[in-house]
């Protein structure tokens, strides 16, 4: 989050180097949703963009531009990939893709060409607890792993809803917040600035922190301990789904 992605954003450099017409939405058949895929289940569909991208309010060429999304992420330049939530057919009957968007407002999506990258699956998500300050990894079905994590004070609190994976940082030996940092595409609900940064949300370990696992301590980010957090560093990639639950 908002506390550390404004640290990385000001030492990303640092930290690289030390760690290295308009046409209607077709409803969704079930051919459409097994192809976009679902996040509760089963696996999700990725668009890993192959050159930048202008987002779309409908699925057509002439529609409002609703963002623009590079094609390498703003920190460590590894390759953007968007969770696919609908496919839809556009006037001149070329194929579509509603994305889910890292930007403002939170669970923002837009369409795309269907030809803007290439399509990827996952079966990992993660659901955080906020409530009961717990994490579960899910590899389709299976329960994968769970932890304990420390969510946002009540004053800054950790945004609900879907969310997903932006970008993996290796955070350098000692900096705090480390040992990973992964940056999502959550925002808070409450910091528009924070730091320097603009108040982005991540999943993030404790090096440095004292406040103990199960707390409701930071300004919006998920604390994990710091083996669990280089596990799920492990094991997930871009665009892996996230779930914010009360």
């Amino acid at each position: 989050m908002n506390d550390v992605i404004a640290v990385i954003r000001m030492r990303s450099l640092l930290l690289v180097l030390a760690a290295l017409g308009f046409a209607v939405a077709l409803p969704l058949s079930a051919a459409n949703a097994a192809r976009a895929g679902a996040a509760s289940g089963g696996t999700q569909s990725l668009l890993r963009l192959d050159h930048r991208i202008l987002a779309r309010a409908q699925p057509a060429p002439h529609s409002r531009i609703v963002a623009a999304v590079e094609s390498r992420t703003p920190l460590i330049r590894s390759r953007t990939v968007l969770p696919v939530l609908q496919v839809a057919r556009g006037p001149a009957g070329g194929r579509w893709l509603r994305v889910q968007l890292p930007m403002r407002p939170n669970g923002v999506s837009g369409w795309v060409p269907a030809d803007s990258g290439s399509i990827r699956k996952t079966a990992w998500r993660i659901v955080i607890h906020r409530g009961s300050h717990r994490a579960v990894v899910l590899q389709g079905t299976k329960v994968r792993a769970r932890f304990m994590v420390v969510v946002g004070h009540p004053s800054t609190p950790t945004p609900l809803g879907r969310f997903f994976l932006v970008e993996k940082i290796r955070v350098a030996p000692g900096v705090t917040e480390g040992p990973w940092a992964l940056a999502t595409s959550a925002y808070s609900d409450v910091l528009y600035q924070f730091a320097g940064g603009p108040g982005q949300i991540a999943l993030h370990g404790i090096v440095g922190l004292s406040a103990p696992l199960g707390a409701s301590a930071s300004h919006g980010c998920v604390r994990f301990g710091n083996a669990a957090i280089t596990w799920i560093a492990n094991h997930v990639d871009n665009g892996t789904p996230i779930t914010i639950q009360g």
